[in-house]
């Protein structure tokens, strides 16, 4: 008896199995890629046979993608990506058509990435980095607000009057 999912020859017991809604007859290998078909119960007969029932996995375990790390959510790139990614390229005298089979990308995205008219998502950029050996990814920077010092009163919060007079007292010392 042949497979009807591989056509190799079934040594053992063959499987039936559901797969994409097709009841096939199929190798110990192929049974995995379906659900086990259970047959529709015989009439009894006068000898009873004990059953056995062997349990495999309904579908191939598929890796999970790996968990974010943190750290990746605090990368931003850097200003002048395009000139580095380029300038580190023309140093190993690398082709874009070279690159992009380096690092399985199409060459018309590394030419956009590079003439800045595309920037590169964290993936691609560690790519970039670890090929090219430079440095794409760097901590983001948060925006600093400049604090102004404002005299606190000891017993009342202060006025959108008081403000004004604050700035008026600037003005002044500044002239």
């Amino acid at each position: 008896m042949r497979c009807e999912v591989c056509g190799r020859k079934i040594h053992g017991k063959p499987y039936k199995v559901m797969i994409e809604g097709a009841r096939l007859t199929v190798c110990g290998k192929c049974a995995k890629h379906g659900t086990i078909a259970w047959e529709e119960a015989k009439p009894k007969t006068a000898r009873l046979k004990p059953r056995i029932t062997i349990h495999l996995p309904s579908k191939i375990q598929s890796k999970k993608p790996p968990p974010q790390r943190a750290t990746e959510s605090t990368l931003e790139l850097a200003e002048n990506f395009d000139v580095k990614i380029r300038q580190a390229r023309e140093k190993l005298e690398l082709s874009h058509e070279k690159l992009g089979r380096k690092i399985s990308e199409k060459v018309s995205v590394l030419k956009k990435i590079e003439t800045g008219k595309m920037t590169p998502d964290n993936k691609l950029a560690a790519k970039l980095e670890h090929t090219l050996k430079i440095k794409l990814l760097v901590p983001a920077s948060e925006e600093k607000i400049p604090q102004t010092k404002i005299p606190k009163p000891v017993s009342r919060e202060l006025t959108l009057g008081d403000l004004i007079q604050l700035k008026k007292k600037k003005a002044e010392e500044k002239t």
